[in-house]
């Protein structure tokens, strides 16, 4: 029974050692080493059936292994099988760190998104006054998102005038105006700018604390796309009412309580407002009763200044040609005096 039973590994055991031998299988070298270790170091019983199944066994053992590799799986043991693992472990690791980084970037995108959809949501709406009603503005006829968009665009652009001291800077003769104006009148700033904008910039150009009061766009009137100032509601007697600005639209409501101004171009060498300082004082000292009456004169005007200006030369010419005729007169009296009284003498001697 011993016989019949070692045949069969004793012939599958000379054909693996025969291919072996030939060369066919040149990549199981390392599994031969092995095998011939093994039967080096093993110390099998006595007994020809027993060396000869350790035999046959390594030889199955080794071709398990081949197939095993053949179908792609490593070896469970040595280092090429190590590393292979380790090759697998840091792809995965890569793989998930790609992933990782996928997933932030597109949480940090919808998160933007949506930032901005709530700035343009929150800044692109109409300012309300004190009531809660809705103010007007000059994008009210645009589609609705372009409303939101140029309103938040207008407000950051106003907001980097106001951070970075763009395009500011104070029109020559201001600090003499409020300065000569300010024991004659009662003097307001009344703007169609917002308040964060006008806020800190009136503070900048009246740091004396000669303006009274200040009024923004919520005070004002949107009419046919102009912020328009509406005098009437100062609770001040309007005949006592002068507005001053670059836009007649800014007092259409009232025209003759107003006079525009030319836009300043930002020369250094400009006097309009200390001319703007004379006239306002000449009305002042004046003692009109309604100053409406003095400024429907120069209602039609381009410039309301320069044509104060040529009045009172004209005015100062006048008065000149005037005295010079008084003096002219009286000297003649005086000629006249004395041919009388020497005609008068001669006749007595």
């Amino acid at each position: 029974m011993s016989a019949t039973s070692v045949f069969p590994m004793c012939l599958r055991a000379s054909r693996g050692l025969l291919r072996i031998r030939s060369g066919a299988v040149g990549a199981c070298a390392p599994a031969v080493v092995d095998i011939v270790r093994t039967l080096s170091t093993d110390k099998p019983p006595a007994g020809t059936g027993s060396a000869t199944g350790g035999l046959a066994q390594a030889i199955l053992q080794e071709r398990l292994q081949q197939q095993k590799q053949s179908q792609g799986q490593p070896p469970p043991e040595g280092g090429e099988g190590e590393k292979e693992g380790e090759h697998t472990e840091d792809k995965k690791q890569k793989e998930n760190t790609a992933y990782a980084k996928k997933m932030v970037l597109r949480l940090a995108g919808l998160m933007g998104v949506g930032g901005a959809v709530g700035m343009v949501y929150l800044f692109g709406t109409n300012s309300v006054d004190e009531q809660g009603n809705t103010i007007p503005d000059e994008f009210d006829r645009d589609p609705p998102v372009v409303q939101q968009l140029r309103r938040t665009f207008k407000y950051f652009q106003d907001y980097r005038q106001l951070a970075t001291g763009w395009r500011f800077k104070k029109r020559p003769g201001i600090d003499y105006l409020f300065q000569q104006l300010a024991p004659l009148y009662e003097i307001v700033i009344f703007t169609a700018e917002t308040g964060m904008t006008a806020y800190p910039l009136i503070d900048n150009i009246d740091p004396q604390g000669f303006v009274m009061y200040r009024l923004f766009r919520d005070a004002t009137h949107y009419m046919e796309g102009h912020h328009v100032k509406d005098v009437s509601c100062l609770n001040r007697d309007t005949s006592k009412v002068i507005v001053v600005d670059c836009k007649r639209e800014a007092f259409s409501l009232q025209p003759f309580n107003g006079m525009a101004l030319k836009k300043w171009d930002g020369n250094s060498e400009d006097r309009t407002l200390y001319d703007l300082a004379n006239f306002l004082k000449t009305i002042a000292l004046s003692g009109v009763d309604d100053v409406r009456s003095v400024l429907e004169n120069y209602a039609l005007e381009d410039d309301p200044i320069d044509a104060f200006k040529r009045r009172q030369a004209q005015l100062a010419q006048e008065e000149e040609q005037r005295l010079a005729e008084l003096a002219q007169q009286k000297k003649q009296g005086l000629s006249l005096g004395s041919i009388a009284s020497r005609f008068w003498r001669s006749k007595q001697q």
